[in-house]
C-alpha cells in the first residue's frame, strides 16, 4: 500500500502540475494518474487500497465540506433563499427525465433502464465544484449576490436526492415496485442530517469553550482532529441508523462545521479553514487519483458517439433546470451563465454508483457504466475548465453588503 501511496502522490503531484502549465485546472492531471495507474491501464495499485477506495474518497470529501461549513456564512445562504432549494432538485430532476425521455430511442434500453442510468448521471460532483465555490468565498467574488454560497449549498444536496432515486429506481429494475413514500426520505435525510450536524457542532462548541474557561486551551491542531473525528462519527451514522431512521453524513457535517464557524470566533474559524485548507492539498490529489482509477476506460469504447449525444443532450437540459431556478431573481446573464457551468461537473457520485447496476446484474449495467465513465471523463474537465476560466470574468467582487437573491 505504500508504494501505490508514493504512486499516488508523485506522480498525481507531477501531472497536476503538468496540467496547471497547460493552463488546464489540476483535476485532469490527477485524474489521468489514476486512469493510469487503476487496475484497468497500467494496474500499478494495491489492491488493498483499492478496497477502501471508497472510504479514503470519502475522507477526502469530508476535509473539503468542513473547510466549506467554516467559510459558508448562515445569514448570506439565508438571504439566497428560494433558488438555493431549487438548485438541490430541480436541475437533477431535469436531467433524469431528459434520460427518460430521451434515452430509450438513442441508445435503445427500457423506459426503466432509462431511469436507473438517469438517476446515476443526475448528481452534480461537489468535489469539483465544493473547493471551488470555497475559493470564490475566500475572494468574495459574487458573494454579493451568494452565488458561490448558493451553488455550494445546491451541490452539497443534490447528491441526496439522486442517490434515494437511484434506490428507488434499481428496485424496479430488478422487479420491485414503485413507492412514493420513499421520496419522503429526501427532505426527512436532509432534516435529519442538518439536525444531528448542528447537534455536534454544539457539543464540540461547548468542549471547547469549557476547555478555554477551565485554563486548558485545545490547540488548533487537536481541535482539527476532534473535528476530524466527529465528521467520521457522522458518516458512520448514517450506515448505523440505514433502515431505521434516513439522515444524510455528508450534510451533518456541512451543519456541524457552519455551527462550529457561528459559535467561534472569526480569528479561531480562519485558523481551522487554513489548517483544514493545507490539509486539502493531499487530500485532493487521493480523491480525484482514486476517482481516476475508479474508471474503467475501456467502457468507453463500448459506449460510442450516441452516448455522448445523450450526454451533451441531458446537461443541456439540466441547464434550463439551472435557469428555471434562478428565474426572478436579480442575477445577471453572465451570473447566470455561471451557474450553468458550476453546475456541469460529474465525477464522485457517477464513480461510486456507476458501476452497481452491473453488479447487480442489471440488463443495463454496462452501458450505464459505460455512460458514467464517459460522463466523467467529459464533464468533470469541462465543468472545471469552464468555472476556472470565467469565475473573474462573469462574477463581481464584492464592493458593497451582500443582497437577497429572492
Amino acid at each position: 500500500m505504500l508504494t501505490s501511496l508514493a504512486l499516488i502522490f508523485l506522480i498525481g503531484s507531477a501531472l497536476a502540475s503538468l496540467a496547471q502549465l497547460l493552463k488546464l485546472p489540476r483535476i485532469i492531471g490527477l485524474l489521468a494518474t489514476g486512469i493510469l495507474l487503476g487496475p484497468h491501464v497500467l494496474d500499478l495499485l494495491d489492491p488493498s487500497i483499492l478496497s477502501v477506495s471508497s472510504d479514503l474518497r470519502q475522507m477526502a470529501l469530508v476535509i473539503i465540506l468542513l473547510k466549506a461549513g467554516l467559510s459558508l456564512n448562515i445569514a448570506d445562504l439565508k438571504k439566497v433563499g428560494r433558488p438555493a432549494v431549487m438548485m438541490a432538485f430541480v436541475p437533477a430532476t431535469f436531467e433524469i427525465l431528459a434520460y427518460v425521455l430521451f434515452a430509450p430511442s438513442i441508445l435503445h434500453i427500457s423506459l426503466t433502464d432509462a431511469a436507473v442510468m438517469g438517476a446515476v448521471m443526475g448528481a452534480v460532483s461537489p468535489a469539483v465544484v465544493v473547493p471551488r465555490m470555497v475559493a470564490l468565498m475566500e475572494e468574495h467574488r459574487g458573494t454579493a449576490k451568494g452565488i458561490p454560497q448558493m451553488i455550494l449549498a445546491g451541490a452539497s444536496c443534490d447528491d441526496i436526492y439522486v442517490i434515494v432515486l437511484f434506490t428507488t429506481f434499481v428496485a424496479m429494475a430488478q422487479g420491485g415496485s414503485f413507492h412514493a413514500g420513499d421520496l419522503l426520505q429526501v427532505p426527512v435525510s436532509i432534516c435529519f442530517g442538518a439536525l444531528l450536524g448542528i447537534l455536534a457542532g454544539i457539543l464540540l462548541s461547548r468542549l471547547f469553550d469549557l476547555a478555554f474557561h477551565q485554563g486548558h486551551m485545545i490547540q488548533n491542531s487537536n481541535k482539527i482532529i476532534l473535528i476530524l473525528g466527529t465528521s467520521f462519527l457522522l458518516l458512520a451514522a448514517e450506515t448505523w441508523l440505514k433502515g431505521i431512521l434516513s439522515l444524510s453524513g455528508l450534510l451533518a457535517v456541512v451543519a456541524m462545521a457552519c455551527t462550529l464557524q457561528r459559535s467561534a470566533p472569526s480569528t479561531v474559524t480562519a485558523r481551522l479553514s487554513e489548517k483544514l485548507g493545507k490539509l486539502w492539498i493531499a487530500a485532493e490529489i487521493l480523491l480525484f487519483v482514486l476517482v481516476g482509477a475508479a474508471v474503467d476506460i475501456r467502457y468507453t469504447m463500448n459506449a460510442g458517439a450516441l452516448a455522448v449525444l445523450m450526454i451533451f443532450l441531458a446537461l443541456s437540459i439540466r441547464s434550463l433546470g439551472v435557469l428555471l431556478c434562478l428565474w426572478r431573481t436579480p442575477l445577471n446573464k453572465k451570473e447566470r451563465l455561471f451557474c450553468v457551468i458550476a453546475y456541469l461537473p460529474k465525477a464522485t457520485v457517477q464513480a461510486a454508483i456507476g458501476s452497481l447496476p452491473l453488479s447487480m446484474g442489471l440488463a443495463c449495467g454496462e452501458i450505464v457504466l459505460s455512460v458514467a465513465v464517459l460522463s466523467i471523463l467529459i464533464s468533470a474537465p469541462l465543468g472545471a475548465i469552464g468555472i476556472d476560466a470565467t469565475a473573474a470574468r462573469l462574477l463581481e467582487k464584492e464592493k458593497e453588503a451582500p443582497q437577497p437573491i429572492g
